[in-house]
């Protein structure tokens, strides 16, 4: 069993709860796309797989793994008048400043991890600005040594490009990165550059989903040092 010497996070659903987090905002952000029109905000949702009357995601919901791109070409043809360019930029302003919710403490998550000499990164489809923004919120931009989004110059997931761009700049081997995400594009992007995965369940999509693609599923990111342990354990008794 290989060495662990990298972790990379995904950030919304992974390092923040994705529904605890976003479920509120989406549908305030829907309507008013919609000029509060209830309706129209429904249909929007039914785009992108959001249930505007319960503030619920659907297991497979755009607004959970895709990017801001995605996003507004789904929600475009419903909103006459309005540009891609504008979608993506209302909705980049918007979320900056949404406070999140830690899927467990941050901060000493990943002090613990790089006290064990992990290398951290975060490969996001969220853009770069507001990922910062919400990981400095959180006082832990600092202790990713590479933060990718998707407009940092590389494929989205579920290609593996991010995935790969980290392990270039940091010169490791993707064998011995753990890719640490919520959604099946993570999974995907892992597996397509040789990297074990680990899922966890603070996204929408379920363990169904997840465990046929996984190394292993948490129900959050505080379960990590323990399998990280558990792992070292099983390797040195092999």
């Amino acid at each position: 069993m290989t060495q662990i010497k990298a972790i990379l996070f995904d950030k919304d659903g992974t390092l923040f709860d994705q529904n605890k987090t976003w479920a509120n905002w989406w549908r305030e952000f829907l309507l008013d796309m919609a000029g509060r029109d209830v309706s129209l905000a429904r249909k929007l949702g039914e785009a992108v797989g959001f249930e505007l009357d319960f503030a619920a995601f659907h297991s497979d919901s755009t607004l959970a793994s895709h990017t801001p791109h995605d996003v507004a070409k789904a929600l475009l043809p419903l909103l006459p008048g309005a540009s891609l360019a504008g979608i993506v930029t209302r909705m980049s302003t918007m979320s900056a400043t949404v406070a999140q919710a830690e899927a467990t403490p941050l901060l000493p998550l990943m002090d613990e991890l790089v006290r064990r000499g992990l290398r951290l990164g975060v490969v996001t489809n969220d853009l770069e600005q507001p990922t910062r923004s919400h990981l400095r919120e959180a006082s832990v931009e600092t202790a990713f040594e590479h933060i990718i989004a998707c407009d940092s110059g590389f494929a989205a997931k579920p290609a593996p490009d991010m995935l790969l761009a980290f392990c270039e700049f940091t010169g490791i081997d993707p064998r011995y990165v753990v890719m640490v995400g919520d959604s099946m594009q993570d999974m995907v992007a892992a597996r397509a550059c040789g990297m074990p995965c680990v899922a966890v369940l603070t996204g929408v999509a379920t363990r169904h989903q997840l465990e046929p693609a996984a190394s292993a599923v948490l129900p959050s990111i505080a379960g990590l040092p323990k399998w990280l342990t558990e792992r070292d354990s099983d390797k040195f008794a092999a």
